[in-house]
């Protein structure tokens, strides 16, 4: 019996199962979605491709030579969005309280549910309303905390399930690899390697001090993962509708070069919010109001993205049809609307490789010293250098 029980739901291979449920004819093959054009990256790709060793973020150019045979799919991201929709409203009818972590992801606390129903037969049963509603394949893990559940969702895929009994924690995750854990990237596991650890085991036999000394914070949070200890709670799901920001002058301005800036400027940092909530925005809107307090606006449907350069080029064009009087300007707001969850995976439709590699660089550094801490050029001010001195 569980005390606390969290089950982990994630549809395999989404974008793909997607695509095979618009065609089935693509079953059973090597598919590649995104990455059509010369410089494009894989989104996604079948657990046929993945044999190939072909992963998501992977240049498609490396792709085609790894698996010549592989069907390359554009990728249709609003239909993404829709199944995500349908499962969730499945997921929301039916469960006490569900996180939803990405498009594809969930977290469900059903502690206390042992005593009436049963929490695994009860997770079956909702796995069975989601694959009969979506037709999509999912799989899932259930066990006392959020990192148990997630590590064994991936050693139930593919479209599979998985139980781990209170206390045995420890004894699931011994053999598997590090990379199996959550927050393990590719840095952490080079360094971990060069320190000789590469099973979950061993990692949860360093002493907890010596792993914080090499990893800051984050040692002591790989040592609790590896012992089986995650405490953190599952966060209700809600739906933000929108995300906005504004900028009102203290002196009204006609600078065309100043005003620029400031969108680009409000870009960077709405964008940066939309990847950080795990979001995606399909409907872009600008805003501009004149010395005389006559506000205008203009908006703009997409497809889903939280790419800086996109939605950077819808907002310019925006406010180059919507400032068309050329008067002194009050105020000047951008809003990103029509939100849905989803993670990066979507905006590698929007990128190259180079692309992707200095998005992700910007966000780190953010991450790490503040949202104000790097920006493009474009969103800086000139500062003219003074003469030296004599």
């Amino acid at each position: 019996m569980f005390e606390r029980a969290i089950l982990h739901l994630d549809l395999d291979a989404f974008f793909v199962s997607v695509e095979c449920l618009k065609n089935s004819a693509l079953r059973g093959k090597p598919i590649i979605v995104g990455g059509t054009k010369g410089k494009g990256v894989v989104a996604a790709c079948s657990y046929e491709a993945r044999r190939f060793g072909i992963h998501s973020a992977m240049p498609a150019r490396t792709a085609r030579q790894l698996c010549p045979e592989a069907i390359f799919i554009r990728g249709d991201p609003e239909s993404y969005a829709y199944y995500s929709r349908l499962v969730t409203e499945v997921i929301a009818e039916q469960a006490p309280c569900f996180e939803k972590s990405s498009i594809d992801e969930f977290y469900l606390d059903l502690s206390g549910m042992d005593r009436y129903v049963g929490c695994v037969q009860w997770s079956k049963e909702l796995r069975h309303s989601i694959i009969k509603a979506s037709g999509l394949p999912i799989s899932f893990g259930l066990s006392v905390n959020k990192t148990v559940s997630k590590v064994g969702t991936g050693e139930a895929k593919p479209n599979n399930t998985i139980a781990i009994p209170s206390g045995e924690e420890k004894q699931f995750l011994a053999p598997l690899s590090i990379r199996k854990l959550p927050s393990v990237g590719k840095q952490t596991f080079r360094k971990l390697s060069l320190m000789g650890i590469r099973r979950i085991k061993t990692l949860s036999e360093i002493p907890c001090e010596l792993l914080q000394r090499e990893f800051g914070k984050h040692g002591i949070s790989l040592w609790k993962k590896a012992n089986g200890i995650d405490n953190s709670p599952v966060v209700p799901y809600s739906e933000k509708k929108s995300i906005s920001t504004e900028r009102t002058f203290h002196i009204d301005t006609i600078n065309m070069v100043d005003l620029h800036r400031r969108l680009h400027e409000m870009v960077s940092r709405l964008t940066f919010e939309l990847r950080q909530a795990h979001k995606l925005t399909s409907c872009v809107t600008v805003k501009i109001r004149y010395s005389d307090f006559n506000t205008f606006t203009r908006q703009k449907h997409i497809p889903y993205t939280a790419s800086d350069k996109t939605l950077r080029a819808t907002i310019m064009a925006l406010f180059k049809q919507l400032y068309s009087r050329r008067q002194i300007l009050r105020l000047i707001g951008i809003r990103f609307s029509g939100l849905v969850h989803g993670n990066f995976q979507i905006n590698l439709f929007d990128h190259s490789v180079k692309e992707i590699q200095l998005l992700k660089q910007l966000d780190g550094i953010r991450q790490r010293f503040g949202v104000k801490a790097i920006d493009y050029a474009s969103s800086m001010e000139y500062q003219p250098r003074s003469p030296p001195t004599e």
